[in-house]
């Protein structure tokens, strides 16, 4: 999707951090082709902001409480094929950006890469073009098919719940991160231990870093 020449291209911006938000605001209207035009920190305001604005292109963050990133993006595209949407989180891992790929993103860009690389994955994806910065780019290369086949077995909300169990998070400091009660993360790690074939939360850890699900803390 591009903008007609003259006109700066438009930017949803979608993260339940204000502050987050605010830096990335400055950081893209550095560029005088872009213009943020809204923010959202939650799935429902996202929606309702896209069918609102109809942004060039929407940043969104995986991690929102509640309803997911990925989700959320299945949601845009469910109501507006052609939304141009670039992932832009905090997980570096394969399996996150193969999903997000897969549900329709167009790019997909870590929280880790260099700030000017939020400006080029912008006008990469608004352009047409698939954008994925290099770090994400290597960690799908070495995601193996056995992994891929044993994340597919699991939602994305349980994904990031095994992030965190994997990175030493109890189910109630999980419930708080995610916006989730500690019964619903706790029945998310159950879910997880059935689904990997797993007995207890060590050898949870171990199957998901033995396959490459998560990164290796």
């Amino acid at each position: 999707m591009s903008a007609a020449e003259g006109r700066r291209l438009s930017v949803l911006l979608v993260d339940d951090h204000a502050v987050v938000r605010e830096g990335y605001r400055r950081l893209l209207e550095r560029d005088d082709s872009l213009v943020v035009i809204g923010e959202a920190a939650t799935a429902a305001d996202a929606i309702r902001m896209d069918v609102e604005f109809k942004p060039d292109v929407i940043v969104l963050d995986i991690g929102l409480p509640g309803v997911s990133g990925i989700e959320t993006l299945r949601r845009i595209i469910a109501r507006r094929s052609d939304a141009c949407i670039l992932m832009f989180s905090m997980y570096q891992d394969g399996i996150y950006a193969t999903r997000a790929m897969n549900a329709g993103a167009r790019g997909y860009l870590s929280k880790a890469s260099a700030p000017d690389l939020l400006i080029d994955a912008v006008r990469s994806v608004a352009s047409g073009r698939r954008y994925l910065s290099p770090d994400v780019e290597r960690a799908m290369t070495k995601q193996s098919s056995s992994a891929n086949l044993l994340a597919g077995t699991l939602s994305t909300r349980e994904l990031e719940v095994l992030r965190l169990l994997v990175q030493g998070y109890g189910v109630e400091e999980i419930g708080e991160r995610l916006g989730l009660s500690p019964k619903t993360a706790a029945n998310h790690q159950s879910s997880i231990k059935q689904k990997l074939g797993a007995d207890s939360a060590l050898q949870l850890i171990l199957i998901a870093q033995q396959f490459g699900l998560v990164a290796d803390r």
